[in-house]
Protein backbone atom coordinates (compact mmCIF):
# COMPACT_ATOMS: atom_id res chain seq x y z
CA UNK A 1 0.00 0.00 0.00
CA UNK A 2 2.17 2.44 1.40
CA UNK A 3 4.69 1.37 -1.84
CA UNK A 4 1.80 2.34 -4.16
CA UNK A 5 0.30 5.33 -2.81
CA UNK A 6 3.86 7.18 -2.83
CA UNK A 7 5.43 5.92 -5.80
CA UNK A 8 2.29 5.77 -8.52
CA UNK A 9 -0.27 8.11 -6.74
CA UNK A 10 1.35 10.48 -5.19
CA UNK A 11 5.02 10.74 -6.77
CA UNK A 12 6.79 11.77 -3.62
CA UNK A 13 10.03 12.81 -4.53
CA UNK A 14 12.81 14.24 -2.62
CA UNK A 15 12.13 17.65 -0.94
CA UNK A 16 8.38 17.44 -0.50
CA UNK A 17 6.51 18.28 2.23
CA UNK A 18 4.36 15.49 2.98
CA UNK A 19 1.64 15.31 5.76
CA UNK A 20 -0.20 12.28 6.49
CA UNK A 21 -3.52 12.20 8.80
CA UNK A 22 -5.31 9.21 10.30
CA UNK A 23 -6.69 7.32 13.66
CA UNK A 24 -3.67 6.43 15.77
CA UNK A 25 -5.16 2.68 14.78
CA UNK A 26 -3.99 3.39 11.58
CA UNK A 27 -0.44 3.17 12.76
CA UNK A 28 1.08 0.40 10.78
CA UNK A 29 0.01 2.31 7.19
CA UNK A 30 1.25 5.44 8.70
CA UNK A 31 4.50 4.49 9.92
CA UNK A 32 4.99 2.54 6.45
CA UNK A 33 4.28 5.52 4.76
CA UNK A 34 6.99 7.59 7.24
CA UNK A 35 9.44 5.00 6.54
CA UNK A 36 8.93 5.30 2.95
CA UNK A 37 9.13 9.38 2.87
CA UNK A 38 11.99 9.71 4.46
CA UNK A 39 13.70 7.29 2.36
CA UNK A 40 12.65 9.15 -0.40
CA UNK A 41 14.11 12.11 0.96
CA UNK A 42 10.87 13.62 1.76
CA UNK A 43 9.52 15.57 4.74
CA UNK A 44 6.75 13.83 5.97
CA UNK A 45 5.02 14.63 9.28
CA UNK A 46 2.30 12.89 10.92
CA UNK A 47 -1.12 13.94 12.13
CA UNK A 48 -2.32 11.41 14.57
CA UNK A 49 -5.66 11.39 15.72
CA UNK A 50 -7.92 10.16 18.82
CA UNK A 51 -11.35 9.04 17.68
CA UNK A 52 -13.13 10.53 20.30
CA UNK A 53 -11.51 13.90 20.77
CA UNK A 54 -14.13 14.66 17.44
CA UNK A 55 -16.92 13.77 19.73
CA UNK A 56 -15.97 15.72 22.51
CA UNK A 57 -15.43 18.82 20.46
CA UNK A 58 -18.43 18.63 19.21
CA UNK A 59 -20.42 17.98 22.06
CA UNK A 60 -18.40 20.80 24.45
CA UNK A 61 -16.89 23.39 22.46
CA UNK A 62 -18.39 27.14 22.47
CA UNK A 63 -19.34 28.79 19.31
CA UNK A 64 -15.96 30.56 19.46
CA UNK A 65 -14.44 27.44 19.71
CA UNK A 66 -15.82 25.53 16.84
CA UNK A 67 -15.16 28.72 14.46
CA UNK A 68 -11.46 28.41 15.80
CA UNK A 69 -9.12 27.87 12.86
CA UNK A 70 -5.53 26.86 13.78
CA UNK A 71 -2.97 28.50 11.72
CA UNK A 72 -0.57 25.77 11.36
CA UNK A 73 -4.06 24.07 9.22
CA UNK A 74 -3.88 27.86 7.20
CA UNK A 75 -0.23 27.19 6.49
CA UNK A 76 -1.01 23.49 5.70
CA UNK A 77 -3.53 24.73 3.39
CA UNK A 78 -1.11 26.83 1.35
CA UNK A 79 2.14 24.72 1.75
CA UNK A 80 1.95 21.30 1.67
CA UNK A 81 3.18 19.27 -1.22
CA UNK A 82 1.23 16.36 -0.45
CA UNK A 83 -1.65 15.11 1.99
CA UNK A 84 -2.56 11.76 2.89
CA UNK A 85 -5.94 10.65 4.65
CA UNK A 86 -6.40 7.10 5.95
CA UNK A 87 -10.13 6.71 7.12
CA UNK A 88 -9.55 4.30 10.22
CA UNK A 89 -12.94 4.62 12.61
CA UNK A 90 -13.53 2.67 15.51
CA UNK A 91 -16.89 3.31 15.68
CA UNK A 92 -18.74 4.94 12.45
CA UNK A 93 -21.61 6.28 14.64
CA UNK A 94 -20.01 8.37 17.23
CA UNK A 95 -21.37 11.27 15.55
CA UNK A 96 -25.16 10.20 15.04
CA UNK A 97 -26.40 12.30 18.37
CA UNK A 98 -24.52 15.23 17.21
CA UNK A 99 -26.51 18.41 16.47
CA UNK A 100 -25.61 19.05 12.84
CA UNK A 101 -25.87 22.46 13.35
CA UNK A 102 -22.93 22.36 15.47
CA UNK A 103 -20.81 20.70 12.73
CA UNK A 104 -22.41 23.13 9.73
CA UNK A 105 -20.53 26.14 11.90
CA UNK A 106 -17.31 24.40 11.95
CA UNK A 107 -17.36 23.05 8.61
CA UNK A 108 -18.35 26.82 7.28
CA UNK A 109 -15.57 28.11 9.43
CA UNK A 110 -12.85 25.53 7.73
CA UNK A 111 -14.69 26.28 4.05
CA UNK A 112 -11.42 28.50 3.23
CA UNK A 113 -9.50 25.64 3.93
CA UNK A 114 -10.97 23.45 1.57
CA UNK A 115 -11.65 26.26 -1.22
CA UNK A 116 -7.67 26.67 -1.10
CA UNK A 117 -6.51 22.47 -1.42
CA UNK A 118 -9.32 22.68 -4.39
CA UNK A 119 -7.68 25.41 -5.84
CA UNK A 120 -4.01 24.12 -5.35
CA UNK A 121 -5.19 20.39 -5.99
CA UNK A 122 -6.15 21.64 -9.62
CA UNK A 123 -3.73 23.81 -10.06
CA UNK A 124 -1.24 20.66 -9.99
CA UNK A 125 0.27 22.81 -7.18
CA UNK A 126 -0.80 19.94 -4.23
CA UNK A 127 -1.52 16.32 -4.55
CA UNK A 128 -3.54 14.56 -2.03
CA UNK A 129 -4.95 10.95 -1.74
CA UNK A 130 -7.26 9.58 0.32
CA UNK A 131 -7.27 5.53 1.70
CA UNK A 132 -8.49 3.71 4.46
CA UNK A 133 -6.88 1.18 7.12
CA UNK A 134 -9.12 -1.92 7.38
CA UNK A 135 -10.51 -1.83 11.12
CA UNK A 136 -13.18 -3.97 13.20
CA UNK A 137 -15.83 -1.06 12.61
CA UNK A 138 -15.62 -0.68 9.02
CA UNK A 139 -15.59 -4.43 8.99
CA UNK A 140 -19.17 -4.43 11.22
CA UNK A 141 -20.09 -1.60 9.21
CA UNK A 142 -19.84 -4.20 5.82
CA UNK A 143 -21.63 -7.18 7.44
CA UNK A 144 -18.22 -8.94 7.25
CA UNK A 145 -14.87 -10.54 9.51
CA UNK A 146 -12.61 -8.04 9.95
CA UNK A 147 -10.69 -10.50 7.69
CA UNK A 148 -12.96 -11.20 4.96
CA UNK A 149 -12.82 -6.97 5.02
CA UNK A 150 -8.93 -6.85 4.70
CA UNK A 151 -9.17 -9.41 1.76
CA UNK A 152 -11.72 -7.52 0.43
CA UNK A 153 -10.06 -3.84 0.40
CA UNK A 154 -6.78 -5.05 -0.80
CA UNK A 155 -8.16 -6.85 -3.71
CA UNK A 156 -9.83 -3.53 -4.70
CA UNK A 157 -6.78 -2.16 -4.13
CA UNK A 158 -5.33 -4.11 -6.28
CA UNK A 159 -2.27 -4.35 -4.24
CA UNK A 160 -2.40 -8.35 -4.35
CA UNK A 161 -1.43 -7.94 -8.00
CA UNK A 162 1.92 -8.68 -9.10
CA UNK A 163 2.56 -5.36 -10.18
CA UNK A 164 -0.30 -3.14 -9.05
CA UNK A 165 0.64 0.13 -10.69
CA UNK A 166 0.82 -1.99 -13.73
CA UNK A 167 -2.66 -3.00 -13.23
CA UNK A 168 -3.74 0.56 -12.51
CA UNK A 169 -2.22 2.03 -15.32
CA UNK A 170 -4.71 -0.79 -17.22
CA UNK A 171 -7.66 1.46 -15.53
CA UNK A 172 -6.30 4.31 -16.69
CA UNK A 173 -6.21 3.29 -20.28
CA UNK A 174 -9.48 1.91 -19.94
CA UNK A 175 -10.48 5.09 -18.89
CA UNK A 176 -8.93 7.12 -21.34
CA UNK A 177 -10.99 5.12 -24.32
CA UNK A 178 -14.58 5.92 -21.63
CA UNK A 179 -13.62 9.91 -21.44
CA UNK A 180 -12.82 9.74 -25.49
CA UNK A 181 -15.98 8.67 -25.78
CA UNK A 182 -17.44 10.96 -23.76
CA UNK A 183 -15.76 14.25 -25.44
CA UNK A 184 -18.20 16.65 -26.69
CA UNK A 185 -21.29 14.83 -25.56
CA UNK A 186 -23.64 17.42 -23.60
CA UNK A 187 -26.85 15.75 -22.00
CA UNK A 188 -26.86 12.79 -19.94
CA UNK A 189 -29.98 10.96 -18.76
CA UNK A 190 -30.21 8.78 -15.89
CA UNK A 191 -33.05 5.84 -15.45
CA UNK A 192 -33.44 3.58 -12.80
CA UNK A 193 -36.25 2.56 -10.11
CA UNK A 194 -37.54 5.94 -8.54
CA UNK A 195 -35.16 7.65 -11.30
CA UNK A 196 -35.67 9.81 -14.16
CA UNK A 197 -33.01 12.46 -13.80
CA UNK A 198 -31.32 14.77 -16.81
CA UNK A 199 -28.12 16.51 -16.40
CA UNK A 200 -26.61 19.34 -18.81
CA UNK A 201 -22.65 18.83 -18.99
CA UNK A 202 -22.20 21.05 -21.97
CA UNK A 203 -18.58 22.59 -21.91
CA UNK A 204 -17.95 20.26 -18.32
CA UNK A 205 -14.27 18.04 -18.58
CA UNK A 206 -14.89 14.65 -17.33
CA UNK A 207 -12.17 13.54 -15.18
CA UNK A 208 -10.70 9.77 -14.94
CA UNK A 209 -10.20 8.48 -11.34
CA UNK A 210 -7.09 5.62 -11.57
CA UNK A 211 -6.02 5.41 -8.29
CA UNK A 212 -4.43 8.54 -7.82
CA UNK A 213 -6.16 10.71 -5.78
CA UNK A 214 -8.66 7.78 -3.81
CA UNK A 215 -7.54 4.25 -3.16
CA UNK A 216 -9.22 2.39 -4.12
CA UNK A 217 -10.84 3.85 -6.90
CA UNK A 218 -12.18 3.92 -10.58
CA UNK A 219 -14.37 6.26 -11.43
CA UNK A 220 -14.41 8.91 -13.94
CA UNK A 221 -16.75 12.52 -12.98
CA UNK A 222 -17.43 15.32 -14.01
CA UNK A 223 -19.17 18.97 -12.63
CA UNK A 224 -22.40 19.01 -13.66
CA UNK A 225 -24.06 22.55 -15.46
CA UNK A 226 -25.15 23.99 -12.09
CA UNK A 227 -28.38 25.44 -13.99
CA UNK A 228 -28.97 22.56 -15.77
CA UNK A 229 -30.08 19.00 -13.51
CA UNK A 230 -34.08 18.55 -14.16
CA UNK A 231 -35.92 15.39 -12.86
CA UNK A 232 -35.64 13.06 -9.73
CA UNK A 233 -33.18 10.36 -8.49
CA UNK A 234 -34.13 7.96 -5.64
CA UNK A 235 -30.80 6.67 -3.73
CA UNK A 236 -30.11 2.78 -3.59
CA UNK A 237 -28.07 2.67 -0.20
CA UNK A 238 -27.59 4.44 2.41
CA UNK A 239 -25.64 7.92 2.37
CA UNK A 240 -23.16 8.94 5.30
CA UNK A 241 -21.68 11.81 6.21
CA UNK A 242 -20.18 13.81 9.12
CA UNK A 243 -21.01 10.32 11.26
CA UNK A 244 -24.98 10.10 9.94
CA UNK A 245 -26.45 7.53 7.88
CA UNK A 246 -29.28 8.89 6.16
CA UNK A 247 -31.39 6.02 4.16
CA UNK A 248 -33.88 6.26 1.39
CA UNK A 249 -32.63 9.46 0.11
CA UNK A 250 -34.99 10.78 -2.92
CA UNK A 251 -33.94 14.15 -4.41
CA UNK A 252 -35.83 16.26 -6.91
CA UNK A 253 -34.06 19.13 -9.32
CA UNK A 254 -35.99 22.24 -11.01
CA UNK A 255 -33.26 24.65 -12.75
CA UNK A 256 -30.32 22.70 -11.23
CA UNK A 257 -31.68 23.16 -7.41
CA UNK A 258 -32.81 20.84 -5.32
CA UNK A 259 -36.90 21.29 -4.42
CA UNK A 260 -37.89 18.37 -3.34
CA UNK A 261 -36.02 16.04 -0.56
CA UNK A 262 -36.96 13.34 1.60
CA UNK A 263 -35.28 10.44 3.54
CA UNK A 264 -37.29 7.07 4.92
CA UNK A 265 -34.58 7.37 8.12
CA UNK A 266 -32.77 10.68 9.46
CA UNK A 267 -34.29 13.23 7.33
CA UNK A 268 -33.95 16.12 9.33
CA UNK A 269 -30.39 15.49 9.02
CA UNK A 270 -30.93 15.98 4.95
CA UNK A 271 -32.78 18.22 4.96
CA UNK A 272 -30.61 20.86 7.58
CA UNK A 273 -27.46 19.64 5.57
CA UNK A 274 -29.27 20.92 2.26
CA UNK A 275 -29.76 23.95 4.20
CA UNK A 276 -26.45 24.56 5.04
CA UNK A 277 -25.33 27.39 2.52
CA UNK A 278 -27.06 28.24 -0.84
CA UNK A 279 -24.28 25.88 -3.12
CA UNK A 280 -26.09 22.94 -0.78
CA UNK A 281 -28.55 22.28 -2.94
CA UNK A 282 -26.61 22.35 -6.00
CA UNK A 283 -24.84 19.21 -7.72
CA UNK A 284 -21.46 19.69 -7.55
CA UNK A 285 -20.12 15.99 -9.15
CA UNK A 286 -21.42 13.37 -11.18
CA UNK A 287 -19.65 10.52 -11.23
CA UNK A 288 -19.96 7.24 -12.75
CA UNK A 289 -18.39 3.94 -10.89
CA UNK A 290 -16.01 1.83 -12.60
CA UNK A 291 -14.64 -0.52 -10.42
CA UNK A 292 -15.93 -4.23 -10.85
CA UNK A 293 -13.68 -5.58 -8.54
CA UNK A 294 -15.90 -3.96 -5.88
CA UNK A 295 -19.55 -5.80 -6.10
CA UNK A 296 -20.84 -5.48 -2.20
CA UNK A 297 -22.20 -2.15 -0.13
CA UNK A 298 -19.80 -1.33 2.97
CA UNK A 299 -21.02 1.53 4.11
CA UNK A 300 -17.41 3.35 3.26
CA UNK A 301 -18.38 5.87 0.55
CA UNK A 302 -14.70 5.84 -0.59
CA UNK A 303 -15.39 2.66 -1.46
CA UNK A 304 -19.14 2.32 -2.49
CA UNK A 305 -19.09 5.34 -4.99
CA UNK A 306 -16.59 2.71 -6.63
CA UNK A 307 -18.83 -0.05 -7.33
CA UNK A 308 -19.11 -0.79 -11.30
CA UNK A 309 -22.32 -0.08 -12.46
CA UNK A 310 -23.46 2.62 -10.37
CA UNK A 311 -23.77 6.60 -10.31
CA UNK A 312 -22.95 8.82 -7.58
CA UNK A 313 -23.97 12.40 -7.23
CA UNK A 314 -22.48 14.88 -4.58
CA UNK A 315 -24.38 17.86 -3.16
CA UNK A 316 -22.28 20.81 -2.52
CA UNK A 317 -18.65 22.04 -3.91
CA UNK A 318 -17.45 21.25 -7.19
CA UNK A 319 -13.75 19.95 -8.04
CA UNK A 320 -12.86 23.35 -10.02
CA UNK A 321 -10.84 21.02 -12.71
CA UNK A 322 -14.20 19.47 -13.60
CA UNK A 323 -15.32 23.03 -14.62
CA UNK A 324 -17.84 23.09 -11.76
CA UNK A 325 -18.03 26.85 -10.01
CA UNK A 326 -20.32 25.63 -7.71
CA UNK A 327 -19.55 26.58 -4.03
CA UNK A 328 -20.40 25.38 -0.74
CA UNK A 329 -18.83 24.03 2.93
CA UNK A 330 -20.42 20.54 1.95
CA UNK A 331 -19.20 17.91 -0.31
CA UNK A 332 -21.92 14.85 0.32
CA UNK A 333 -21.72 11.84 -2.19
CA UNK A 334 -24.72 9.59 -2.65
CA UNK A 335 -24.82 6.25 -4.31
CA UNK A 336 -27.30 4.88 -7.05
CA UNK A 337 -26.86 1.17 -8.15
CA UNK A 338 -27.97 1.01 -11.87
CA UNK A 339 -27.53 -2.87 -11.71
CA UNK A 340 -30.64 -4.12 -11.66
CA UNK A 341 -32.72 -2.15 -14.90
CA UNK A 342 -30.75 0.81 -14.38
CA UNK A 343 -29.72 2.55 -17.86
CA UNK A 344 -27.57 6.15 -18.98
CA UNK A 345 -27.68 7.47 -21.80
CA UNK A 346 -25.81 9.95 -23.56
CA UNK A 347 -26.97 12.40 -26.59
CA UNK A 348 -29.17 9.60 -27.29
CA UNK A 349 -26.88 6.72 -27.04
CA UNK A 350 -26.50 3.92 -24.46
CA UNK A 351 -23.58 4.18 -22.33
CA UNK A 352 -24.26 1.71 -19.42
CA UNK A 353 -27.41 -0.66 -19.32
CA UNK A 354 -28.29 -2.77 -16.23
CA UNK A 355 -24.94 -1.96 -14.88
CA UNK A 356 -22.61 -2.65 -17.71
CA UNK A 357 -20.91 -0.22 -19.40
CA UNK A 358 -21.42 -0.79 -23.29
CA UNK A 359 -18.77 1.55 -24.72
Amino acid sequence: MADVLLGYSLGVKRGDTVQIKGAYVAEPLMLALYERCLKLGAYPRILASLPDAETLFYRHAADHQLEYVWPTDEWSAENVDVSITIISETNTRALSRIDPHRQLVAATARKHLMDTFMRRASDGAFRWAVTMFPTEAHAMAAEMSLDEFEDFFFRACLVDADDPAAEWQKVAERHARLLEWMEGREEIHIEGEGTDLRLDLAGRKWIPCDGTTNFPDGEIFTGPDEAGTEGYITFTYPASYRGRSVEGIRLGFERGRVVEASAQKNEDFLLTTLDADPGARVLGELGIGTNYGIVDFSGETLLDEKIGGTIHLAVGASYPESGGVNESAIHWDMVCDLRRGGRITVDGAVLMEDGILLV
